[in-house]
């Protein structure tokens, strides 16, 4: 993905910020890594495997990549080297965006133990154990850490019942860390409703069964990863200086209650 970049907007003016984005080489990630770089700053993403393509704008037919940096988020000693790499290279951190994570469908009674735990460390451990690196390397100059969590943790969540209560422990994290990490670091959660990517077809099925879901969303559409993208840029901006330990919720007005349609089909 190559876009041009736009710094007119002092809301999207990130220029000399080192941005670190989890879990950024694909979907939502790579996305908002992109916006990003089109907003100024210096990108970073991390991820197990080195991606096939690199987030890029072009800036006056010179195209800028994010910076990737091997790193397996639940692995520590993965994460020392990953901030040890930033503090030296680029010495400071500005924004964190915890988006590292995911869960393939399994129901509850189904799954393993080992498989629980597992999607738990990927979903709430490895989060707080990123962020609390981050938080070493921001609180001399100030910072903002925002967790990308998920409607999941406002709702049953079934088929991803791990997911959906790593999640809900997500928000109760940003509220305490926001606490704890003040005044320095601002700690936020921002939780997409349905969001539709490359991998939607594995939980929606084909563009069909895409457009039937989009039906029950009052917006009448899933969430774009560039609507995701322009909630991260507002958070970690000036303009939400005051905002911390909230959740912005982006669900397109959510879903339509199940007993609406249950007596309209009477």
């Amino acid at each position: 993905m190559s876009m041009s970049t736009d710094n007119t907007n002092p809301l999207h003016n990130y220029h000399n910020q080192i941005v670190l984005v989890t879990g950024g080489t694909k979907g939502i990630g790579f996305t908002i890594a992109t916006r990003f770089l089109a907003a100024g700053a210096k990108v970073i993403i991390c991820g197990r495997k080195e991606p096939e393509s690199l987030p890029q704008i072009s800036v006056n037919d010179q195209l800028i990549q994010a910076q990737f940096i091997q790193a397996d988020v639940k692995d520590t000693d993965s994460i020392d080297a990953l901030f040890s790499t930033i503090k030296i290279q680029h010495g400071k951190l500005d924004v964190l965006i915890n988006n590292a994570g995911g869960s393939p469908f399994a129901l509850a009674d189904k799954a393993s133990p080992r498989f629980h735990e597992s999607i738990i460390k990927l979903n709430l451990i490895a989060p707080l154990n990123v962020a609390q690196q981050a938080n070493q390397l921001m609180q001399e100059d100030g910072g903002s850490i925002i967790f990308i969590g998920s409607i999941s943790a406002m709702r049953a969540s079934p088929g991803t019942a791990a997911y959906g209560a790593a999640k809900a422990g997500i928000l109760s994290l940003v509220q305490t860390l926001a606490v704890e990490w003040a005044p320095k670091v601002r700690v936020t959660a921002l939780s997409p409703g349905l969001v539709k990517t490359e991998n939607s077809h594995l939980h929606y099925g084909d563009e069909a069964g895409i457009a039937e879901v989009s039906k029950t969303i009052p917006a009448g559409r899933m969430a774009e990863p560039d609507d995701v993208a322009n909630g991260c840029l507002y958070l970690a901006s000036p303009q939400a200086s005051y905002s911390s330990g909230c959740n912005l919720l982006l669900n397109g007005g959510g879903e339509m209650p199940a007993f609406l349609n249950a007596s309209e089909s009477k």
